[in-house]
């Protein structure tokens, strides 16, 4: 049996949960970012997935409280110029964060074992030897001190389908779908196949795979973060105060108010360090009203967002 079709698509959640969840792990991970800095660790977040999937709107998700000093994110495409007369991993070794920085990358390495290998673009024997270069490459990440995260974002191909269609029809998501996307989809069996392999061959203990069920994009944006809060309070050694005193692990409702509602009240607080460590002050909106209640309310707008 693959490893694939034994993924549970039909995993959702509530309007209600998602907002609860989202905002809670968002804010717990704008404390562990702070804490990235301070400990001088680089983190690398790795986004592969099918053509859409959901990468950009799970990296939207992680970036949007993370202070934007402290991240980058790079969305690969073919090697271009120098990066083109090098090894395919050259590109990628001059990416990569310093300590106490974030790198996101929206497509990334594993794209020799994928579209390079399903195109024609390198020839057997080069993307064959890519699973030993890839496994030694992220181990000498890891061994330095990185932080490593892989996310294979998985939906079916008939929802893939259904997602196509809609970007054809909406006027602000049409830009996304190309015919390149039509073409990468007459080839699904063959792509299904790569990433079998890949997931078989390259989820190692020092830098395993995530899969991420997203037929339900709430579902997938949530344990994206998830996955990130957990791993990242582990490996720092650090417990945001939000999680501490505020998130419960079934997200349900506390004397008719929600999570969502008490820790949105704490997001200007949470957000409030600097890097030199000092707390500066509470940012007002206008009229002197905190911020906080309109943070909320973006975060169920963007439920509605792809």
């Amino acid at each position: 049996m693959s490893i694939l079709s034994q993924v549970n698509l039909g995993l959702a959640l509530t309007r209600e949960e998602y907002v609860e969840q989202l905002i809670s792990y968002q804010v717990a991970l704008s404390e562990l970012g702070y804490q990235v800095y301070v400990q001088k660790r680089p983190v690398v977040m790795v986004f592969e997935g099918w053509d859409a999937a959901g990468k950009g709107g799970s990296i939207k998700r992680i970036t949007e409280k993370l202070d934007p000093r402290g991240y980058v994110v790079y969305p690969i495409a073919a090697p271009e110029g120098e990066d083109k007369t090098h090894h395919y991993l050259y590109r990628f070794w001059r990416r990569l964060p310093e300590g106490g920085q974030i790198a996101v990358f929206d497509r990334s390495w594993y794209g020799r074992v994928m579209v390079e290998r399903i195109e024609g673009f390198c020839n057997e024997v080069a993307w064959k030897r890519a699973y030993r270069e890839i496994n030694q490459f992220e181990r000498q990440l890891v061994d330095f001190g990185t932080i490593m995260f892989k996310f294979w974002i998985h939906i079916s191909k008939d929802e893939q389908l259904r997602r196509f269609e809609e970007r054809q029809v909406t006027p602000y998501k049409s830009w996304k779908l190309t015919a390149e996307d039509w073409r990468n989809r007459d080839k699904w069996d063959q792509y299904e196949a790569a990433v079998e392999e890949m997931l078989l061959r390259t989820s190692t203990l020092s830098a395993p795979w995530t899969i991420v069920e997203d037929s339900d994009k709430w579902y997938g944006r949530v344990k994206v973060m998830r996955t990130i809060v957990q791993s990242l309070r582990k490996e720092l050694n650090y417990d945001p105060e939000i999680l501490k005193t505020k998130l419960k692990a079934d997200s349900k409702k506390v004397k008719g108010t929600t999570i969502a509602d008490e820790i949105s009240a704490e997001l200007g607080q949470a957000m409030d360090f600097r890097r030199d460590g000092e707390p500066g002050n509470k940012k007002k909106g206008k009229g002197g009203k905190d911020k906080a209640g309109s943070d909320r309310g973006n975060k169920e707008k963007a439920g509605e967002e792809n």
